[in-house]
């Protein structure tokens, strides 16, 4: 069951969250953020939200401002600067246990949203409101750019976080990332012959759906092994 319930962001914009219910009360939430690119209502964004209400898990999805912008205004912004991104994020997690109050909550989202949240999920875990992260196609550096790398937090974690990742994702394969060096607590689940968003050449013997359900059970299976 879905719904949508209203709410504020802190700088006075307003926004939604779209809310997938599984149909009993469930014991997990995830708090589910979109990629730079598309919002919270895209094709993987709401099939990876059906896939985990079905399993048992409550999704909220929420839009950072610039998208919620785009939604209202039409035409294409850029992200938000990452500061804001991540008060807005913040900004989420603390609705999310004022107006839900969910038994466990994890954090994460598509590409920049599950960096978003992985940049958070440390501090928030330690304040014993979050029960760890999954990140769905991490960004690990820029496309084209495999010498930016973005995994210094990653590196330290303590935090339980699942990153789920094609094994040709352009933005961090499976050869590249085997020398990141990440942190114990960071765990890959990797989608053979995935790109960025999990879509596999036709000779691989894969789709692209059969991709995004392995995504939602490992990640119901790391939630329900970390939270209640």
């Amino acid at each position: 069951m879905s719904g949508k319930v209203m709410s504020d962001y802190p700088m006075g914009d307003k926004t939604e969250w779209l809310v997938d219910r599984p149909a009993e009360r469930p014991a997990h939430w995830f708090l589910f953020a979109h990629g730079a690119g598309a919002p919270m209502d895209s094709d993987f964004m709401q099939a990876l939200a059906e896939l985990l209400a079905a399993r048992g898990v409550g999704v909220v999805r929420f839009e950072f401002p610039y998208m919620a912008e785009r939604r209202v205004n039409g035409g294409r912004r850029p992200p938000n600067k990452m500061e804001v991104l991540l008060a807005s994020f913040q900004a989420q997690i603390d609705r999310v246990h004022a107006e839900l109050q969910p038994g466990a909550l994890f954090v994460g989202g598509k590409s920049m949203g599950g960096r978003v949240a992985s940049m958070l999920a440390q501090d928030n875990f330690d304040r014993g409101k979050v029960a760890g992260a999954v990140c769905l196609g991490d960004p690990f550096h820029p496309q084209g750019k495999p010498e930016k790398l973005r995994t210094e937090h990653l590196q330290s974690m303590t935090c339980p976080t699942l990153v789920v990742q094609g094994t040709r994702d352009r933005l961090g394969s499976r050869d590249e990332v085997a020398g990141y060096g990440l942190s114990a607590a960071v765990e890959c689940h990797w989608l053979e012959d995935g790109d960025h968003d999990f879509k596999p050449r036709r000779a691989s013997g894969f789709s692209q759906r059969q991709h995004w359900e392995s995504a939602a059970e490992r990640a119901v299976s790391f939630m329900r092994a970390r939270g209640l």
